[in-house]
């Protein structure tokens, strides 16, 4: 299969950040493109974030990457999901379908869409370790392009066999809950562990711990904070970190 690489990018995720705030939308996005974030990560189901994107992207679409998804039981659901979808963002070029919900029946006509060059890349996502199983047969079709997963010092159950999957069929991953829904960030790092790795936050060292496996292409950390998403997607950048420097994020995240 041709390789669909993405990354390594620091994208920008919108579960549970900014809802339909429209205002402060725009300011974060403009943070998050400020430092260089293109990928905006969002779904139908997080409380009016897909619109208030919309609106945050007016006049910089052409900027933008937008990774989004379908949550839908029927066909019919999805494709009324992809219709708003389309007035929002006028194209979408990550349409994944969302927790693997009914993936079978939307495939055929989410192929439609981008065989029509409407859509650029189909993915599939889940946060739980008791669908990869799924996800694994979901990828050995060969019919999706990016798979989202979680993967952080604390759930690294896709490492083994999906990554690995994902790699061999050249299917891009997208790292959701780098932060482990927040339970990572309360550490107290000192300052000479950060130096030594090279950042300036702890979120960056672990945005950088997900980045440096190369099986790995973005993470999309979530945040409604301006300054969070600037200091985010500085993560993106090489020097990526080597066996070292990830088992010292590792020891820190225990």
């Amino acid at each position: 299969m041709e390789e669909r690489r993405l990354g390594p990018i620091v994208g920008l995720g919108t579960w549970n950040t900014f809802g339909g705030n429209v205002p402060q939308a725009r300011v974060v996005v403009e943070a998050a493109f400020e430092t260089g974030s293109r990928l905006l990560d969002s779904s139908p189901m997080y409380s009016g974030a897909e619109g208030a994107l919309a609106m945050a992207l007016e006049g910089r679409r052409d900027d933008a990457v937008v990774a989004t998804k379908i949550w839908a039981r029927s066909p019919e659901e999805g494709r009324e999901q992809y219709r708003r979808q389309v007035e929002w963002f006028g194209r979408v070029e990550i349409e994944q379908i969302h927790n693997l919900v009914a993936w079978q029946d939307h495939l055929p006509w989410l192929e439609a869409e981008r065989a029509a060059g409407r859509i650029d890349r189909l993915g599939v996502t889940h946060y739980s370790p008791s669908a990869f199983d799924e996800l694994a047969r979901a990828l050995n079709t060969r019919r999706f392009d990016t798979v989202q997963i979680p993967l952080n010092p604390r759930e690294r159950g896709c490492e083994r066999e999906l990554l690995t999957l994902a790699a061999e069929l050249g299917v891009a991953v997208i790292v959701m809950r780098p932060f482990a829904e927040g339970a990572l960030l309360g550490r107290s790092v000192p300052a000479d562990v950060l130096e030594q790795l090279g950042v300036e936050t702890w979120a960056q060292a672990l945005l950088k711990w997900a980045l440096s496996d190369e099986r790995v292409d973005a993470v999309v950390p979530a945040t409604g904070d301006p300054e969070h998403a600037r200091t985010n997607a500085a993560a993106g950048s090489p020097p990526w970190f080597g066996d070292e420097e990830r088992r010292l994020v590792e020891r820190f995240a225990a």
